[in-house]
């Protein structure tokens, strides 16, 4: 198969084709001699922050030295994006040729399950020394919980998000997370609600000590802090990049490899990562983000609240995400916004729909196309464009493009 027919095959098997279970991926493994064996991991889980935290950990191994291998989900630049060694994509025939191998076991898998097994064969040829890995979707059935040689696990901020398949309720969405939680140490945020931290308890995680945090500046350069007396920068934008860089820093400290604090603050403030407020231009302000849940909302209400007045958005979103809310935290700091319909997505709300609720909120128009949703906003000082991780992916390139 060439890179499209193998993109067009791995999109044809599904993401939710096959019941959930682990027996899949580890009957595909095995055949192809348990690949995951053969790295140190560190495990992602959580609702929000997941692909932040991967990212400036992986920055933090590859700056150490180590063959640093990153899987995430979902991509925003290129599908190739979501398996990574030291900061560089998979090549589109290394993509073909671990496919294949994958393919060749003939056993039926989930897209999902797939890909795992793919980034899986493809981090053991290359030989990585470390393999930073973030869940698809909650943690216990998730393919990737078939890492063994795991050296910490992570649980990012939880939230309500994907209640139809995690459980409608914090404790049940903490419980499928930390499915993933094996016997090396376990890192979760300092902002984790009472709810989740009464499931999270029972495995003894090492929480940052927000005791020893001093915020020197947060704007769209990014974040200065002191922590536990080492000054810190973060090129990720936004406050609650703080709260993820400190699960990082614990992470580091307690995973049994030793990185001294000058490579790790070189890492924080060197790491990439797209669509989490994402400065696309400074003149206009254009700033791009996926939140797409009530607390990415949340978080990135708390960023607008500069803008006040000043802010206007792009908007579209998922009609199965609880969109309303998102909108209620976010529109209030925003005068003027409009909708678009995400392309290519059976998933998403349309325009008319978005605007309708929008509406409740703030001045709201809709675009037939994303086009025309730049043209309205081209003499705007402050653009915001936010509401799913597919729009951000879709209109990325477009708005850098323009602007």
């Amino acid at each position: 198969m060439n890179y499209l027919e193998t993109l067009n095959y791995i999109h044809s098997l599904g993401n939710f084709s096959l019941p959930a279970t682990l027996d899949r991926i580890k009957l595909v493994l095995e055949k192809l001699q348990n690949p995951q064996n053969s790295f140190k991991a560190i495990h992602i889980a959580g609702t929000n922050g997941k692909g932040s935290v991967s990212a400036m950990l992986a920055k933090v191994f590859q700056t150490a030295g180590y063959k640093t291998a990153l899987f995430i989900s979902p991509f925003i630049i290129d599908f190739r994006e979501r398996i990574q060694i030291n900061g560089e994509f998979i090549s589109e025939t290394d993509l073909c040729k671990y496919a294949e191998k994958v393919k060749a076991t003939n056993i039926a898998l989930t897209e999902f399950e797939f890909i795992t097994a793919t980034a899986f064969l493809y981090f053991c040829d290359k030989n990585c020394d470390i393999a930073i890995i973030e869940t698809g979707l909650g943690g216990r059935l998730d393919a990737t919980n078939a890492l063994t040689n795991v050296i910490a696990s992570v649980i990012t901020k939880i939230g309500l998000d994907h209640t139809q398949i995690l459980g409608d309720t914090i404790e049940k969405i903490t419980a499928e997370k930390c499915g993933i939680i094996k016997t090396a140490p376990v890192i979760t945020s300092f902002n984790q609600c009472e709810k989740a931290m009464a499931v999270l308890g029972e495995y003894n995680p090492i929480i940052p000590d927000k005791k020893s945090l001093k915020l020197f500046k947060s704007d769209i350069n990014g974040n200065t802090y002191i922590y536990k007396g080492v000054q810190y920068s973060t090129s990720l934008v936004g406050e609650y990049q703080i709260e993820n860089s400190l699960i990082v820093i614990e992470t580091v400290k307690n995973c049994g490899i030793n990185v001294s604090d000058e490579l790790v603050k070189s890492a924080l403030c060197n790491t990439y990562f797209p669509a989490r407020l994402e400065v696309i231009s400074k003149k206009p302000l254009v700033i791009l983000d996926g939140a797409h849940n009530p607390d990415g909302g949340l978080a990135l209400a708390e960023f607008l609240k500069q803008y006040k007045g000043k802010a206007t958005a792009i908007i579209g979103m998922m009609k199965d995400k609880d969109y309303e809310t998102v909108l209620s935290l976010c529109l209030p700091y925003i005068y003027k916004a409009v909708a678009v319909t995400v392309e290519n997505t059976p998933r998403t709300l349309t325009a008319d729909e978005l605007s309708k609720t929008a509406s409740k909120y703030t001045e709201c128009v809709t675009a037939d196309s994303y086009d025309e949703a730049i043209k309205i906003l081209e003499n705007e000082d402050v653009i915001f464009v936010f509401g799913s991780l597919y729009l951000a992916s879709a209109i990325r390139e477009k708005i850098k493009t323009y602007f």
